[in-house]
């Protein structure tokens, strides 16, 4: 369900400028829109025309590359770097991420810190030797995951001016569903990676309101990317990066058109940080998403479906089926709405059910289908016997008690 009238963004500006960029790959198909096909309101909040429209993954050549110590040779005219290569560096001890230095840099100390903003050039190939990316000038923020987990990871070992070999496991690339239509799942890539610059990052107090909106929806969008990867604690720290900075304050004056689209980028980072809680079971959490978007937009059908599915995921049927019955008025004709609310009402049936003995039970009282014998012999006027002689017993008691006072006085 798209937000109504959106565009589709164009991307980071760092991407317009400089070309393709591997931090925020578009999904390469209609399909990818529906992240759970058993579920529709697992489509999370794009400019949510949504992923749908992006364009697969660009206009990037499958040429081969020409060999590699050729390549290097002729991009640097340094032969003897590819001739006397230093030796691979085990980044994770793992043998699944390895750095080797092709060219030296200026020092350990002009290696970039967490939190800069860095920019590299970029040239990554396959196993077979097909390019998949290449781009002069990518800018993003280390250790933010705003790219490949290979390039986050490696790049803080550069130093300034350094050109390096990275081969990584598809595990901190693409992972198993690769990058449609040309990195294929699994895939093992090659990345030469050259650190041009590193600067602090942006004071956020002073970033225009296009700036901050931008900023945002990269952090977004790349919680997105990592949502589709089926990785929700990094689509997780995405999100919540995202919302800090739209949180952020600002020395800036927004229009009321920013602060409209601000507040906007801020419910669909809330919506699918409650979807991406939601796949982790934490529920409390999701929860406290939901009621955040509900805040701000009380007729939220997202927002209301995901709370109602975490409070019956909790077992509160009867606080569930309301707030889907609110959504299910919003939308009536919405399948998801209808299935998960005639679940819901079927499993309170069964609880209600279970309390009722429950209770019966505890107040010692005879089960439904036990019906009370009754006994033929006796006549609606008789007196048992034992009632019979429980009076005597107590009328025999008072006229001892009378005895005993008339003795006294």
């Amino acid at each position: 369900m798209a937000s109504s009238g959106e565009e589709v963004s164009g991307g980071s500006p760092d991407r317009a400028n400089t070309g393709t960029d591997p931090s925020c790959p578009e999904p390469a198909t209609a399909g990818i829109a529906q992240l759970d096909s058993a579920e529709d309101f697992e489509v999370l909040e794009e400019d949510e025309d949504d992923l749908s429209e992006l364009p697969p993954l660009e206009d990037v050549g499958r040429a081969r590359a020409p060999p590699r110590e050729d390549t290097r040779s002729s991009e640097r005219g340094t032969g003897e770097a590819a001739e006397d290569p230093q030796e691979w560096l085990d980044v994770l001890g793992s043998g699944l991420l390895k750095k080797k230095t092709l060219v030296p840099g200026q020092g350990v100390e002009s290696r970039p810190r967490k939190g800069q903003e860095v920019t590299i050039r970029l040239r990554a190939t396959l196993e077979d030797g097909s390019v998949v990316e290449e781009n002069p000038g990518l800018i993003f923020t280390l250790g933010d995951c705003d790219v490949l987990q290979a390039l986050d990871l490696c790049v803080q070992l550069l130093e300034m001016g350094e050109t390096a070999l990275i081969v990584s496991d598809a595990k901190y690339c693409y992972g198993a569903q690769g990058r449609s239509p040309d990195i294929p799942p699994n895939a093992t890539l090659t990345l030469e990676v050259e650190l041009l610059e590193a600067r602090d990052a942006p004071d956020l107090e002073l970033l225009s309101g296009k700036e901050k909106i931008g900023l945002a929806n990269r952090k977004r969008e790349r919680g997105n990317f990592f949502y589709q990867q089926a990785d929700y604690v990094l689509a997780i720290n995405s999100y919540d990066i995202a919302l800090k900075v739209i949180g952020s304050s600002s020395k800036v004056d927004f229009s009321p058109d920013e602060e409209a689209e601000l507040l906007d980028v801020k419910v669909k980072c809330l919506n699918n940080l409650a979807a991406s809680q939601l796949k982790l079971d934490h529920y409390e959490a999701a929860l406290k998403s939901c009621n955040l978007v509900l805040e701000h937009q009380p007729g939220n059908i997202k927002a209301l479906f995901r709370k109602g599915k975490v409070l019956a995921q909790q077992g509160e049927y009867r606080e569930a089926i309301p707030i889907l019955k609110a959504a299910l008025k919003l939308e009536p004709s919405n399948k998801t709405i209808h299935a998960e609310l005639s679940k819901l009402v079927k499993k309170h049936a069964d609880q209600k059910t279970v309390e009722t003995e429950m209770y019966r039970k505890m107040l010692g009282n005879p089960s439904a289908g036990s019906a009370p014998v009754k006994c033929k012999d006796k006549l609606p006027w008789s007196i048992p016997w034992k009632w019979l002689f429980g009076a005597t017993a107590i009328a025999l008691g008072g006229v001892a008690l009378s005895v005993v006072i008339a003795a006294r006085n």
